[in-house]
């Protein structure tokens, strides 16, 4: 009898994948640590005790079980050179989460508890708008314009990740200068050190002994421990949470669902570089290790990683996903983030940012028609709403004016404030319409302009008259879901909706000539 070959357990070409895999995650954990703990002054005891573990079981349970589907896969086709999905935090969804729902319910209840346990539910919510994925997946990519949706992701990289890398490297340019250089040599360039090592690596690595020779960094161990939350109190802070992350939905909808398409398109990349996944498991895997990283702290959401093609060219197995989910899980529950996050510097995080922004945009248009780049620039415009509302609040909150929720359901200032703000040449006008819902705002703009491009003004009409029923309801223009029977958002939106299915017709009966099939609008 022939004997079958599966791949093996470890193999030399899973060093690399462990590398990709480990180096990547730790940037993320780093932005988170430095997000809760530096920027909104989160207790030590929620972000190492409760979060990092969490994130860190969920990245484990993931990291093992995509390891059994390479197997599962092996042995069904009984061939080795099978390789396992990569998988970590979702850096889009992490972003979006941190800085559009976890930062504005801490300012907002000025509680880390409270505010932790409205992030738990967020994560275990969006988990199972994952897991749904799984059955709804293939109808929402068929539905949505791959234009609309990487455009808005994009416009969330681009003016939260990419800004935030740029100036964070300014803010320490001996430090910054230099990493972001040997970073894009290899990201932007594709040059390599000898070995086949990328310059990514010589970055974070180099970047840290560079860092600690100047004294920007230090050894420290009084944070390592051991780690393990307690179920029980996570549940019940989760159940505490679900009611004040209500009105955020707007945001968590959205971005989960850009999360498993792009889980779909990842797995997608994979069956087409020979290992023949299955998407919708995928899709449950991703949501029930999110869902799990929950209950037991976890904030932000996993994700199925781009780059299974270029670990499969360079002979990764399973070892990498199995070994590099035991690590990143051990790291966690043991502490050692506590050490990482003081020897780091604020400058490698800032690279990953530029650099995973800048590759979000690139993708954005690579992937899309050339004649829907209008509706990619018109999606990432509302996202922009977000940062602005976010800044501008937390630099009129040093006077300790806050925003306060208006009888329209707006989240913005009073009209004396809102004046002086004006009349100094704050961009402050529709910026909280706009920032409440900014990510379905975005999508419904960017529909609406793909239709136009695409001469469907029926399409442009019923894209409307939905964005009319989510004003109604609160989903977008809104601080709170409710009803909003006088909104003069749903009213607008209503106008669109007839206005196009009139010119719709008007076309159908040649009132409205089509332009020619050679028009281009640059």
């Amino acid at each position: 009898m022939e004997k079958r070959a599966f791949v093996p357990l470890f193999c030399r070409g899973d060093v690399g994948g462990m590398t990709y895999i480990i180096t990547n995650n730790i940037v993320n954990y780093l932005i988170v640590i430095a997000t809760l703990s530096g920027v909104l002054g989160w207790p030590d005891a929620i972000v190492y005790g409760r979060v990092i573990p969490g994130m860190s079981i969920g990245l484990m349970l993931g990291g093992l079980y995509y390891a059994f589907m390479a197997y599962r896969l092996s042995r069904k086709e009984g061939r080795s050179d099978v390789t396992a999905l990569p998988s970590g935090v979702s850096t889009p969804a992490m972003f979006v989460i941190l800085y559009g729902v976890i930062m504005p319910i801490h300012y907002a209840l000025g509680d880390p508890e409270l505010a932790w346990s409205a992030a738990l539910a967020a994560c275990f919510i969006g988990g199972a708008i994952e897991f749904v994925g799984g059955f709804v997946g293939p109808w929402m990519k068929k539905s949505l314009p791959r234009a609309v949706l990487l455009g808005t992701v994009a416009g969330i990289g681009f003016i939260w990740m990419a800004t935030q890398g740029v100036f964070d490297v300014y803010g320490d340019p001996l430090v910054g200068l230099p990493i972001l250089v040997v970073a894009m040599i290899g990201v932007f360039g594709g040059y390599l050190f000898p070995r086949r090592i990328p310059p990514i690596v010589v970055a974070i690595l180099g970047g840290i002994v560079y860092a600690y020779a100047l004294g920007r960094t230090r050894f420290d161990f009084s944070g390592v421990g051991f780690y393990f939350p307690d179920p029980a109190g996570c549940l019940e802070s989760l159940a505490n949470g679900f009611a004040v992350v209500v009105p955020y939905l707007t945001i968590i909808i959205p971005v989960e669902i850009y999360n498993f398409i792009e889980t779909m398109d990842n797995v997608e990349g994979a069956n087409a570089a020979g290992d023949n996944y299955s998407v919708r498991e995928a899709q449950f895997a991703d949501g029930a290790c999110t869902m799990v990283s929950a209950l037991f702290g976890g904030v932000v959401p996993n994700t199925v990683w781009l780059g299974h093609a270029g670990l499969k060219k360079s002979g990764a197995g399973m070892g990498y996903s199995w070994l590099s989910g035991l690590v990143l899980g051990g790291a966690g529950m043991f502490g050692l983030f506590t050490f990482l996050s003081g020897l780091v510097p604020p400058a490698i995080c800032a690279v990953t940012f530029l650099w995973c922004a800048v590759v979000m945009l690139a993708q954005a248009f690579k992937a899309c028609e050339k004649r829907h780049y209008a509706a990619i620039g018109v999606a990432m415009v509302p996202p922009v709403a977000e940062y602005l509302f976010t800044q501008v609040s937390g630099a009129v909150g040093v006077a300790k004016v806050w925003p306060e929720t208006l009888a329209s359901g707006l989240s913005g200032y009073n009209e004396e404030i809102t004046r002086l703000l004006l009349e100094n040449g704050v961009m402050w006008n529709g910026v909280p319409a706009v920032k409440h819902g900014a990510i379905i705002v975005g999508l419904l703009l960017g529909a609406m302009t793909v239709f136009i491009i695409d001469r469907r003004l029926d399409k442009v009409a019923w894209t409307a008259l939905s964005a009319a029923l989510l004003s109604f309801f609160g989903f977008i223009h809104s601080a709170a879901l409710g009803v909003y029977p006088s909104s003069p958002y749903m009213m607008g939106y209503l106008l669109v909706a007839v206005l196009c299915a009139v010119l719709h017709r008007a076309e159908k009966n040649k009132w409205l000539e089509a332009p020619d099939d050679d028009f281009e609008y640059v």
